[in-house]
This record gives C-alpha cells, sequence and structure tokens, in this order.
C-alpha cells in the first residue's frame, strides 16, 4: 500500500502527469502502441492493487478540476480585455465618436443621432449549456474578476457536474442576473457618453438619448421543439421582466422632488405587476379555465394601472428631468431615461421563437393544399396562395378566452403576442424568430397570422438560416419574399430586414470554418437582393446565434475576434458602401455565456468591447488578400463541407457519438437532448440528426476530437498547401478562421480518440485477455469482449479513424505539428477510461436471470456498454433487491423460518455501489473537461 504522501492529490497528479509525458515520448519509437490507453491500464493496475482508491480517484479529479477552473477564470479575464480599465475605456469610447461628430456641420445632433441609433443587442438565450452548478458559475466569475471570494471552489465536497435538476424558472433567473449586470454596465457606458457631451455641450447633454446597446431574452418564449411552456408561463415571465425594469428604477433614480412624480408612478405600476403575478397559474401547471379566467381579468383590470408602454413613464421622465436641480439627479434621470428607451417597460426585450413547421399547420385551414411548402413543384402554388390570402387578410380580435382554447401552436403564439403588447408591454416591436425557414411562404404565413391577429406593425418576423440546405437556399428565400408586395410594404413600414444566423448546425454539419464562409456569403447575397427590390433604406438586422465554444462559432482568442470573426470586414464595408445600415445581435448562452455579465467586473469590461466593436468604422481598413483568391476560398471551404457531408453520413460517426457519448453527459437545460425517443433504455443513435447539435458537439469534447471543428481542413489545405500557408499570414480574415479550428485542434488528440475507438473493440479486449497476468481477470476481459462483439461496431470505427488520421496527416503536411492537447486533459480521459473499463469489467460479475420486464442479462450488459446507468443501476436493484426482510425481528406467534433476506447485500456492495461511485466520477470528469475545453457543447 502506498503511503499517504503518495497518495494526496497533488503526487498522484505528478506522477500521472510524468506517466504521461513518458508514454508520449516512447510513442515515438512504438509507432503500434496507444500512450492513452499505455497510462490507462497503469491506471487500471495501481487500482486493482488498492494502491489508488476510488476515493483517491474522486480527489484526483477534484484537483485537476479545480486547476482547470482556475485556468479557464484567468483565460475569461483575459478574453473580455479585463486588464482595461473600464472608465477609461468608456471614456475612449465617447471621445471617438464625439470626435467622429465634430465634422459635421451639427456636431451635437451628429453625437446624438450617433448614440439613438441601436447598433447591437446581447441576447440571453436558455439553450442547454448549463453544464454547472450555478454556485461554481458565480464562483468561476468572482475568481475571473477577482470579486468575491469564490468560496466555493475551494469546497470540499466541489462538484463539477450541472445542478441535479434544472427547470424553465432556473435559466430565467440565470439570464434576470446577468441581465442586471448588464444593464448596469450599459448605464455607465452611457454615463460616459453623457460626461463627454457636457463637456462640450454643457447646455444641451440632457437632451441625449443613447441607446446603442439593447438587451434582449428569449428564455421563457422559445417553443421551438418543446411543448411544456404554457401561454401562461411566458406571460409570467414577462411580467417577471416588467417587474424588473420598474423595481431597477426604483432602485436606480434617487428621493428627489424632481422625481417624486416618477417614483410614485413606477411605484403604482409595480405593485399592479405584483397582483397580475400573483394571479398567474404556477409554471409548468395545467390550470382550469377559472384559473386562466383569474388571471386574465387581472391583466386586462389593472392594465392601465400597470403601464402598458412606455409612453406615460417617458413623459414623466422628460418633465422630471427638466425640474431637476442638480447634476447628479438629471444624470440619473437621463439614463433612466435611455433604459426606457430602449427597452420600454421591461428589462430586457423578448425574442420569441417557433419551428416554421407550426406555422405550416396553422396555415391549413387557410391554404387548402396537401403537400409540403418547400417542395420544388408546390412553392410556386403555395406561394400564390398565401399572396392571395394576405391580400384579403383583416384584423380579427383577439381575447384571452380565444388565447385559451386555440389549439395551433403558431397561431396560439402571435396570439399570445397579440395580448403581450395590448396588456404587457406594447413599446417596442417584439422579435418573432422562426427556425427551418426553407421557403418564403414561411415568411409570409407569419405575416398573414400577423396581419390576422392585428399586430403586423408590431412584429418583427425574422428567419432563422442554419442547416446546409437554408445557408444555400437564403438568398432564394429572402427572395421569394420579397416578391410579394405585402413583404415589401410590411418592411418599409418596420424600416428594418431581421434576419438570423445559426453556427451550431451549421457547423455539425459542414464544418464550423466552412459556416462561416457560407453565413458570409448569404450576407452579401442579401445585401444584392435588397439593392436589387430598392429597399436600400432599410436597416438590416443580423442576428448571430452562437454558443461560447469554438464548435459552435464563438472565436476563442477574445471577445474582439469573436465579435469580428461573426461580422466580417468585407461585407461591413459592402454594406456601407451601399448606405444600408446594420445592426448588430449575438446570442450569450446558458452559464457559459452568462459568465461573460457574472460580475460587475466582467460586465463593464464586455460592454466595452461590444461598444469598441460597433462604433467602429464600417468602411475603414486595408483590403484582405482572401478576397483577392475567390476561387482558393471557394474551393478551400466547399472541400470542408464535402468532407463533413461525408463525415456526417458515415455509420461510424454515428458509433463513435451514439454508442455511449450522451451519457457521458448530464443533462444541461429544460429541454430534452434528443429529438424524439420513447424506447425504453438508451435511445439507439443512427444519425447525428437523432441528436441536437449542442449534445451532439459536448460529446466530441468529451471523446477528444472536436471533428465539427477540424475535420476536412487538412484535405482542403492539401489542394493548394503553398496558397494555404501564405493566406494564414497574410489574411487576417483567413488566419482568424484557421485560429478557431487550431483552438479545437489543441483540444483533439488522436491517441485519445484511438482509444475510445478501441474500448468498444472486442479485438482490444481479447487481446488483453490473452496476456493479463491477474487472476480472474481473463473471464473479465472475455465476457467485455464476446458483449462487444454483438455490437459489432469495430469495422465502421476503425474506417472512421482512417478518415480522421488521414485529414489530420494532410494538414500535418500543410501547416506543420498540431499543436498537442494538454497533459492535464489527457489525464482526465486516462481516469475516465480506467473507471469506465472498471465498470464494465464490474458488471461481468451480474448473476444470470430469468427475464425481468423483458429485459435479459444481454440486454442489461448492453445498456451498461451504453453507459446507460441511471437506467441498469435501477434495474439492478429491482431484480437483486437489497431492502431487507421486513418480516425479520418481528414475533409472529411461532417459531421464524428460514429468511433468505440480505443474499444480495454482497452483490451491491462489491459490483453495484462501485458501479454506481465510478459513473458520478466519470461524470465528474465529464464536467471538469467542459472547464478545461473552456464551454460546453
Amino acid at each position: 500500500m502506498a503511503n499517504a504522501e503518495e497518495l494526496s492529490p497533488s503526487a498522484l497528479a505528478g506522477e500521472l502527469s510524468a506517466a504521461i509525458v513518458q508514454a508520449r515520448s516512447d510513442a515515438r519509437e512504438d509507432p503500434f502502441g496507444n500512450p492513452v490507453l499505455r497510462v490507462t491500464l497503469w491506471l487500471t493496475r495501481k487500482m486493482d492493487r488498492g494502491e489508488v482508491t476510488l476515493a483517491d480517484t474522486a480527489a484526483l479529479i477534484r484537483q485537476l478540476g479545480r486547476a482547470a477552473l482556475a485556468d479557464r477564470a484567468a483565460r475569461v479575464a483575459s478574453y473580455v480585455g479585463l486588464e482595461r480599465d473600464e472608465a477609461e475605456a468608456y471614456a475612449a469610447l465617447a471621445r471617438r465618436v464625439a470626435e467622429a461628430a465634430s465634422a459635421s456641420a451639427q456636431p451635437f445632433e451628429a453625437y446624438g443621432a450617433a448614440l439613438a441609433r441601436v447598433r447591437f443587442a446581447a441576447v440571453f438565450t436558455a439553450h442547454p449549456t448549463f453544464g454547472m452548478s450555478r454556485a461554481v458559475a458565480h464562483a468561476l466569475a468572482e475568481l475571473a474578476s477577482n470579486e468575491g471570494e469564490a468560496a466555493a471552489l475551494m469546497a470540499a465536497d466541489l462538484s463539477f457536474r450541472p445542478d441535479a435538476a434544472i427547470t424553465l424558472q432556473d435559466e430565467f433567473e440565470q439570464a434576470r442576473f446577468s441581465v442586471r449586470n448588464a444593464r448596469d454596465a450599459i448605464d455607465r457606458l452611457n454615463a460616459a457618453f453623457l460626461a463627454e457631451a457636457r463637456a462640450r455641450w454643457p447646455q444641451r447633454w440632457r437632451e441625449l438619448k443613447p441607446r446603442a446597446l439593447l438587451l434582449a431574452s428569449w428564455v421563457g418564449c422559445d417553443t421551438d421543439g418543446r411543448t411544456d411552456i404554457g401561454w401562461w408561463d411566458t406571460l409570467r415571465y414577462r411580467l417577471e421582466s416588467k417587474r424588473g425594469q420598474f423595481f431597477r428604477l426604483l432602485e436606480k433614480l434617487p428621493e428627489a422632488p424632481a422625481t417624486a412624480e416618477v417614483r410614485t408612478l413606477v411605484a403604482a405600476a409595480l405593485a399592479a405587476v405584483e397582483r397580475q403575478l400573483s394571479l398567474c397559474p404556477p409554471l409548468n401547471s395545467k390550470p382550469e379555465i377559472a384559473a386562466l379566467q383569474a388571471f386574465s381579468l387581472a391583466l386586462v383590470g389593472e392594465r392601465e394601472a400597470a403601464l402598458p408602454d412606455a409612453s406615460r413613464l417617458l413623459a414623466a421622465l422628460d418633465k422630471a428631468i427638466v425640474l431637476a436641480e442638480d447634476e447628479a439627479t438629471t444624470e440619473a434621470l437621463v439614463l433612466a431615461r435611455a433604459g426606457v428607451i430602449a427597452h420600454g417597460v421591461s428589462i430586457a426585450l423578448p425574442h420569441f421563437r417557433l419551428n416554421a413547421s407550426q406555422l405550416h399547420n396553422a396555415m391549413r385551414g387557410v391554404i387548402f393544399l396537401d403537400e409540403e411548402p418547400a417542395q420544388p413543384a408546390q412553392r410556386r402554388a403555395f406561394l400564390a396562395a398565401v399572396n392571395q390570402a394576405l391580400a384579403k387578410a383583416k384584423p380579427t380580435p383577439v381575447d384571452f378566452g380565444a388565447l385559451a382554447v386555440e389549439r395551433a401552436s403558431a397561431a396560439r403564439m402571435m396570439m399570445m403576442v397579440a395580448q403581450i403588447v395590448k396588456h404587457v408591454d406594447g413599446s417596442r416591436p417584439v422579435r418573432f424568430l422562426i427556425a427551418e425557414t426553407e421557403t418564403g411562404y414561411t415568411l409570409l404565413s407569419a405575416l398573414y397570422l400577423a396581419k390576422r391577429f392585428g399586430i403586423a406593425d408590431l412584429v418583427e418576423i425574422s428567419p432563422l438560416f442554419e442547416t446546409s440546405d437554408a445557408l444555400e437556399q437564403g438568398p432564394r428565400i429572402i427572395d421569394e419574399a420579397l416578391r410579394s408586395p405585402h413583404w415589401r410594404d410590411y418592411l418599409k413600414r418596420h424600416g428594418r430586414l431581421c434576419v438570423q444566423f445559426g453556427y451550431s448546425d451549421s457547423g455539425r454539419y459542414i464544418g464550423q470554418v466552412a459556416a462561416t464562409f457560407w453565413v458570409e456569403r448569404l450576407r452579401s447575397r442579401i445585401l444584392e437582393l435588397l439593392q436589387r427590390y430598392g429597399l436600400t433604406e432599410i436597416e438590416l438586422v443580423i442576428f448571430d446565434t452562437h454558443g461560447e465554444s469554438a464548435g459552435r462559432g464563438a472565436h476563442p482568442d477574445s471577445l474582439k475576434d469573436r465579435l469580428a470573426y461573426l461580422d466580417p470586414e468585407w461585407p461591413r464595408r459592402a454594406f456601407a458602401r451601399a448606405g444600408v445600415k446594420v445592426t448588430r445581435e449575438t446570442s450569450f448562452q446558458g452559464s457559459d455565456g452568462y459568465l461573460l455579465f457574472g460580475t460587475k467586473g466582467l460586465a463593464g469590461a464586455t460592454v466595452a468591447r461590444i461598444g469598441e466593436a460597433v462604433f467602429a468604422d464600417a468602411a475603414g481598413g486595408a483590403d484582405d488578400p482572401i478576397y483577392a483568391e475567390p476561387d482558393f476560398a471557394t474551393e478551400f471551404f466547399q472541400t470542408v463541407r464535402e468532407e463533413m457531408t461525408h463525415l456526417v453520413d458515415d455509420p461510424g460517426y454515428a458509433a463513435l457519438i451514439g454508442t455511449f457519448g450522451p451519457s457521458l453527459l448530464d443533462k444541461t437545460g429544460s429541454r430534452p437532448a434528443a429529438r424524439q425517443s420513447d424506447a425504453g433504455g438508451p435511445a439507439v443513435i443512427r444519425h447525428p440528426r437523432e441528436l441536437r447539435a449542442i449534445p451532439n458537439n459536448a460529446i466530441l469534447q468529451q471523446l477528444g476530437w472536436l471533428a465539427n471543428s477540424v475535420h476536412g481542413i487538412g484535405q482542403a489545405a492539401a489542394r493548394a498547401p503553398e496558397l494555404f500557408a501564405n493566406m494564414r499570414e497574410s489574411s487576417e480574415r483567413f488566419g482568424r478562421a484557421y485560429r478557431l479550428a487550431a483552438h479545437a485542434m489543441a483540444n483533439s488528440d488522436l491517441d485519445v480518440l484511438r482509444a475510445y475507438l478501441d474500448t468498444l473493440d472486442a479485438g482490444s479486449w481479447f487481446d488483453r485477455a490473452r496476456r493479463t497476468e491477474k487472476e480472474g481477470r481473463r473471464d473479465e476481459l472475455l465476457a467485455v469482449a464476446e458483449a462487444l462483439a454483438q455490437l459489432d461496431l469495430a469495422p465502421s470505427l476503425r474506417r472512421l479513424f482512417w478518415r480522421f488520421a488521414s485529414d489530420r496527416l494532410k494538414l500535418k503536411e500543410a501547416a506543420g505539428e498540431p499543436p498537442a492537447m494538454p497533459v492535464r486533459l489527457v489525464a482526465l480521459h486516462t481516469l475516465r477510461l480506467a473507471l469506465l473499463h472498471r465498470i464494465w469489467l464490474s458488471a461481468t460479475h451480474i448473476p444470470d436471470f430469468r427475464p425481468h420486464a423483458g429485459v435479459t442479462r444481454e440486454l442489461l450488459l448492453e445498456r451498461i456498454l451504453r453507459l446507460d446507468m441511471s437506467g441498469a443501476l435501477a434495474l439492478l436493484g429491482e431484480i437483486f433487491p437489497l431492502n431487507p426482510d421486513p418480516a425479520l425481528g418481528l414475533d409472529f406467534g411461532e417459531p421464524p423460518g428460514p429468511r433468505e433476506g440480505g443474499a444480495y447485500a454482497a452483490f451491491h456492495r462489491d459490483v453495484v455501489e462501485p458501479m454506481r461511485a465510478c459513473f458520478a466520477l466519470l461524470r465528474e470528469i465529464s464536467g471538469a473537461i467542459q472547464h478545461e475545453i473552456g464551454a460546453f457543447g
């Protein structure tokens, strides 16, 4: 037995790291070996000998995870530029805007106009990326910004897993916390704009109404792919947002004679909202019609008291600004007015989202055509029919009774939006996002429903282009809508065209590096369409919906690079030359995205970097050489796309991510990870489309090969290696895209991937069985091998590995040795493999049993091979009950006979509980790996 010093986490971590370094070095002389499996076997033998216990393993994981969290905190601080002084950054930005305005004939008016135009919106979404607990997320933010003690990270029971149950309410509360920090940071930025104006135009600064930066959220408003959010739940969240705005106003406005009227108005409105909320049905409930009626009566009856829009509040603020007697009070009032102009009577603007198919279903009672509207032979018929319907559309009054009984989800959402802008907040148009838009008919259908319910002027309809086909067909889709005079009139009334680009599905299907090229291409095509239809006077709103990982579109170098990656210079200059104003919007998703607003310091730095990006000169900058080589760019990104398309359809790829990949992940949001599965036990993933994009990408992270960001680049580079090398060095656009891929390469390792693939190969277990000397181990290894042989995964997985290795070798020839995976990350993988192997070896000791609820021993072993441990352990508890005989020790009037109770105690102690403990540690490693990489999914 090793001594206590050797078992300390630090000593064990050092020993493990040294073993990895040595194994990697030896691999240069032994190309047939795998250094990762070698270290895994070394760990397994130490565990067998009792030199490393499960308690030691838990302590080691905690040691490695803490180090990963500390490094992540430092990266987050550097990412947002936290080392720069916030006040100086804000002041410099204000000076830059003022100096640009000074060239105008009317400098103050130019300065005011520059600040009054919306330039950017940060959108807080509830994508399932809540991969760490709320306590760890807050502590990580505190550590990154050196605010607070980050005590949770030093807790003896520190866990890297997410909270056990994540509800929509949890997501809303976390988003609200970050929104409050973001609103405060925007106030500080606006205060810098006011200070600059006060110095230059001391008599007029009070007139300013800055709203360059906005906040929005779709938490509680996103029904794409889910049916668990009732319309009353969404109304609750909009009322909560309203309450947050009123509470914030009372908090920020000083008690002074000038503010008395405003404070009284807001306090009365807040009380009315509280009364409305008190009658809102509980979340996730199925309320009776009487409860919905009572809630509806409160919304209607308290409508005016609760301020249904910002008009009365803005009038009161304008009056108060005139009455204010000191600059501090005046500034507080001007900032409050700016916040209300930007966000109405909500703390953040709402984004509603549904799926195109929901809209099509809602139109079946209007458009009597049986085929699908996206089919080529039917597109014109559907477009003609919806245009005829639009010509005849008349507004229909909406009431809560009709909303309560409406069955079509799209019509119900549009009716709900109508009631929200009528009774909750009608200050600004709300966004209506449509996922999987594949035809202009979808946009015109949304417009028809908006006209039908009388809110066409209060809804901003926005298509989402994310799939490979949508990115390719996007120009055609928009063109189909623009051919309609109804759609063109709608855009002219709004003065804006809103579009949304997605990076998760596009990245996983065509490759993240290729996706950015196709998104940029689509931007350029949209500009051509605006010019063709004479619509260059309208504003283009581009919402880039991406995650915080490289695989989901977030550039890893810095927030500055992230914003530049999403908004390339060439199309930005093209829009500027054409006179088309562009508003940028970016998503911040789940706890990873909220982290950038997790403290005052982080929020302030994030807002500063955003401000610097959106106030940059759109027409400036040097020509990028990548645009002088359009053939190279097109061929390069098309090659990546083709390689990813072949990969996604490779059966081995589905086996890689689907065999036990989903079981490596805890649930990280309030929505399911799988698109649909009603079967008992683990769903067998036949194609990546059967998983949602985020868990798909998270599984790749956990298996040590970020294929969606790295695959295909080697094949593409090999076609023109010299030009590829030149572009990496000379082109800012191409170089930035390649650096995103290089970050993913640094978190990918062929040896790690091969270790997982060999773990699924029965042959490797047969090889171990041939050579083992441990008593009893041969039978265990043979049992695992035979069970894996039934899955027959090895042939397709070997072909998959050849595909990956070939691409990596070609990239090595073109770009040199790729960055190596950090030793600490390799250590986490080896620990997981050792635990996984131990689970499988333990499972071979499950006794045979009669079929239980249709489950045989062979089927149970397959579930364990797929790491469906929660289901498998529950079944073991039913088949081999541990509970003692309840009759033991009781007097039944006769001498007791022999009892069999407790017969399975040893089985649970030696087999079931060790498997349960190993699986819990395996999930802890998954959490630590996400911190090593820097994001979930």
